[in-house]
């Protein structure tokens, strides 16, 4: 599948500008990053929705066929897509046996996400209405609401550390999980290390992932290699730093008997995940490939097509941008019946 590459050019001046916002909010910097490039759509995790460039596709041979309507959305003699989870069976597991619909950004910045963009209160009320949407869309599967904090984020300076990256006070995780207490909404950590590592920035989150609720999730996107800054390529992990990520998660289950946890990784392009066969499924981990790139819906679906069902792991992601995804002059958002359309649905739908 062919898609135009990104270009950053002014985007990135934008994008920088929005990161020295996050940094008086938060002492700190707030920027995006990239590394590897591989054409694709895009999402900015940290960026303004007006800074990001409109991304087109190239070739449009696959059509929308998740457009309300279209008979070939779900093909009668598709094939099963089978999935293997030895922790499903464990008791309080949440994948399979419910759906999980996530609000993302950060509430010290109003453009990270919907998480921050509007009132604490005003947002817990969308995000019902939101998960209410997918209950009538697919009355066999429970939904369960989360909270989806970026609490490491990526930054165009190098900070004190060096690593391009800064992490969030302690205060922040307990007030996300306060707020998503209020919903028996359960809370994604989620991780953009910059030049820093997934070893070196995990033990401090073990506070807050032995809580049976909490989860983790990792942004590929912002995982820089070879000196590279964020926000002036696309980061990548390979399998071997996800697995590291996969087996503390199984550890921290099993030394405080908790149900099992859910990682998310977020990928838009190919080279975001490398060696993705060599990825490690645990007995108490469930794993979510997360599509995250954004744009109108026929290339979404062929993002989706070509690196999240195309190499498959365990469960897969969708995420929904409100703005992002409306750039482009009559496209719409995806609605959940849509997105239950794709092949495999998806068990993790994410907002932004």
């Amino acid at each position: 599948m062919n898609f135009n590459l990104i270009k950053r050019g002014n985007g990135l001046q934008l994008l920088c500008a929005f990161g020295i916002g996050l940094l008086t909010a938060c002492n700190g910097g707030g920027q995006k990053e990239a590394n590897g490039a591989q054409a694709a759509p895009h999402q900015d995790a940290v960026a303004a929705p007006d800074s990001t460039k409109k991304v087109k596709a190239t070739a449009t041979a696959l059509k929308d066929s998740t457009a309300a309507g279209d008979s070939s959305a779900a093909p009668a003699a598709a094939p099963a897509f089978v999935v293997k989870d030895e922790a499903a069976d464990n008791p309080g597991a949440i994948l399979p046996h419910k759906r999980i619909v996530a609000y993302y950004g950060n509430p010290l910045s109003k453009r990270m996400g919907i998480l921050g963009e509007i009132p604490r209160d005003q947002m817990l009320a969308r995000l019902d209405g939101e998960v209410k949407a997918w209950q009538a869309a697919d009355p066999s599967i429970p939904v369960q609401p989360a909270l989806h904090l970026v609490f490491v984020t990526a930054q165009g300076a190098p900070g004190k550390s060096g690593t391009y990256r800064m992490r969030m006070s302690d205060h922040l995780a307990d007030t996300v999980i306060a707020w998503a207490a209020r919903r028996n909404a359960i809370v994604f950590l989620d991780i953009q290390i910059g030049r820093s590592t997934v070893e070196a920035e995990l033990p401090r989150l073990e506070q807050w992932l032995k809580l049976p609720q909490v989860h983790l999730g990792i942004d590929p996107e912002f995982a820089m290699k070879n000196g590279a800054i964020p926000g002036r390529k696309i980061g990548t992990l390979d399998a071997s730093e996800i697995n590291y990520a996969t087996q503390f998660l199984n550890d921290i289950a099993v030394k405080y008997n908790l149900p099992p946890k859910i990682l998310v990784v977020h990928r838009f392009t190919q080279r975001m995940v490398t060696n993705y066969k060599n990825i490690k499924l645990r007995p108490n981990v469930q794993f979510v490939m997360h599509m995250d790139g954004w744009g109108d819906r026929v290339l979404k679906k062929s993002t989706y097509l070509a690196y999240i069902k195309k190499e498959p792991v365990q469960y897969t992601g969708f995420k929904i941008f409100y703005y992002n995804d409306t750039k482009k002059k009559g496209s719409k958002l995806y609605t959940p019946k849509e997105v239950l359309a794709l092949t495999p649905k998806p068990m993790y739908i994410q907002y932004q």
